[in-house]
């Protein structure tokens, strides 16, 4: 059952929900990487659509590095009825828009699965231009699997000039340039192993200088990663300090990008990918590939479970923060999805 206290931030509060994508293991507990969604179509926003900046606003009033913004184009009951519901979805960090965010499609698809109800839910998203098709299985639980199939991923070899800038920035030794790339999904980022987990665990960048780093050379971040068990479980870190993000706790994009550079590699068709352990978040995300008559494409599948909404006031009326980051909101926890 559903618990209210009143809002404080007048009648423009934006109502965003906090869904945690991502989690590791059946999603009952904690983890997973929290991530803010507004569907704009129906939000109690009375002063007209939010604009770029205000958007840009929201991670930090809801304590989140990313959120999400909905709107729906068609919602399926026209004609036969048997078109799934099509939502523009566009992604922001505190400094700006993304082209694509696959922890972000995780979180949007399971929001309007929640609110659908039942045990299935398919949807169409549309993201810069492109339409995702996204697949939500109810469980036992009170989480949600959640599947959708990305756009073919661009690989190249990475240039010694790029890794002479990132490696020293990352505190990597040169010796690890062995077996790097650079894989373009939406934007294009570095793909880099270590030696093991612990040194993975170990690995602390210079943030300033890693953010200036892929800034000279157009890089989102980087991704470094485990060697690959035998099972295909690999453990992960994204650092991506550009886009206002220092560690991201899931990345399910940058997971399809090691996916397909595996399979480039070592022919290993699919991974499991262990994230945000080093944030206190266990996150695990699973790349499947598979080839089509239309190219290589990678089936992205990710745990999620509804968490609290926030009535936040509009970005650009709002009071001071707080120290937490957060500012006066009203709490209202769902009955589970």
């Amino acid at each position: 059952m559903s618990r209210t206290s009143r809002s404080t931030a007048g009648r423009g509060d934006l109502p965003v929900t906090i869904v945690h994508a991502c989690l590791r293991g059946s999603g009952g507990g904690g983890g997973g990487s929290p991530t803010a969604v507004l569907n704009e179509a129906s939000s109690s926003c009375t002063n007209g659509p939010l604009t770029d900046d205000e958007r840009r606003g929201v991670p930090a009033l809801a304590g989140t590095s990313h959120a999400v913004f909905l709107s729906e184009e068609r919602d399926g009951a026209d004609g036969s009825g048997h078109h799934p519901p099509v939502f523009t979805v566009r992604f922001f960090t505190s400094e700006g828009e993304l082209p694509a965010c696959g922890h972000g499609t995780v979180a949007a698809l399971a929001f309007l699965a929640g609110h659908a109800g039942g045990r299935e839910y398919r949807a169409d998203l549309r993201v810069s231009g492109r339409v995702i098709e996204g697949r939500v299985l109810r469980g036992a639980s009170s989480s949600v699997k959640v599947a959708f199939t990305t756009e073919q991923v661009g690989l190249r070899e990475v240039a010694v000039g790029e890794l002479a800038v990132l490696l020293p920035a990352l505190g990597l030794p040169a010796a690890a340039a062995s077996g790097a790339c650079v894989a373009t999904l939406g934007r294009p980022r570095l793909l880099v192993g270590v030696t093991d987990r612990a040194a993975l665990a170990a690995l602390a960048p210079a943030p300033d200088r890693l953010a200036a780093a892929c800034d000279r050379l157009g890089l989102l971040g980087c991704f470094v990663h485990s060697p690959m068990s035998v099972s295909g479980r690999v453990a992960a870190r994204m650092f991506a300090p550009s886009i206002g993000v220092p560690e991201d706790i899931a990345n399910a994009n940058s997971s399809a990008c090691l996916a397909t550079h595996m399979l480039a590699r070592q022919g290993t068709p699919g991974i499991t990918v262990d994230m945000g352990d080093a944030l206190g978040c266990p996150s695990t995300i699973t790349a499947d590939t598979r080839r089509t008559s239309s190219g290589l494409l990678v089936d992205v599948t990710g745990t999620a479970r509804i968490g609290e909404v926030l009535h936040l006031p509009r970005p650009d009326r709002q009071e001071p923060l707080r120290q937490s980051g957060l500012a006066e909101v009203t709490r209202n926890l769902p009955d589970s999805p």
